[in-house]
């Protein structure tokens, strides 16, 4: 009965919008999200509605929730660009040493849960290679197992050095999107500090730390500073 109803509530949404009734079919879309339901298409589709109304910071956040689901989606991936270009925020990011870079590209490549699986099938082969060497009996034969079980040795380690680092990223990433038309950044977590500098919809940011309801947040340039709750939602 829920599944149905979800169904109805999107298609409803859908025709809304089609009529470009967006905020009636943003309205039936949150319902699905307030009955906990959620996925790809639904963030999609939210994000679309909330750039029609030029409603920047959602727009964006809503496509960045459907990006964490479906990370290589071509069509997600270029509504995202467009919306980003209308922020009113440029933000250069930092130069990447290049081991930065390389680690960025090969910890792309899986997710923590992948690597631990990568490295769960090393330890197998190594085992495998390992028994077949033992009960080997050509010399020849014998040397090339010794060789491909050390090899997946290494494999393993890195396998297990790449997940634990993954993991270690991913509790540590707490993204989130600035909701508020233009807020000031504080220097300190009350409203009497001074303004560090000012952010406007849309901008993503990296939480680093709480106190209260005040949220420090940090840039991709290395800026960084306080900002109230209220002024910003978490991806």
């Amino acid at each position: 009965m829920s599944f149905g109803q979800n169904a109805q509530l999107f298609d409803q949404g859908k025709e809304l919008y089609k009529n470009g009734k967006y905020q009636q079919a943003i309205e039936s879309w949150m319902q699905i999200l307030d009955k906990g339901e959620h996925s790809e298409e639904l963030y999609f589709n939210l994000g679309n509605a909330h750039y029609k109304l030029n409603n920047i910071g959602p727009s964006i956040y809503y496509y960045e929730k459907a990006l964490q689901l479906a990370p290589n989606d071509s069509e997600v991936l270029n509504n995202l660009a467009f919306a980003e270009n209308a922020r009113i925020d440029a933000i250069e990011p930092l130069p990447q040493t290049v081991f930065s870079k390389w680690y960025e590209s090969i910890s792309g490549i899986f997710t923590y849960n992948g690597w631990a699986i990568l490295a769960v099938l090393f330890s197998i082969l190594f085992v495998t290679l390992f028994l077949l060497y033992y009960f080997s009996s050509g010399e020849r034969k014998k040397r090339l197992l010794f060789s491909t079980s050390i090899v997946s040795i290494f494999l393993l380690v890195g396998a297990l050095v790449m997940a634990f680092a993954t993991f270690g990223d991913s509790k540590n990433n707490k993204p989130a999107i600035i909701f508020s038309e233009e807020t000031e950044i504080k220097s300190e977590p009350k409203m009497g500090s001074s303004t560090a500098f000012i952010l406007h919809e849309g901008t993503k940011v990296q939480i680093t730390a709480q106190e209260d309801s005040w949220y420090r947040i940090e840039l991709a340039d290395g800026k960084d500073g306080w900002i109230p709750g209220s002024d910003l939602k978490q991806l």
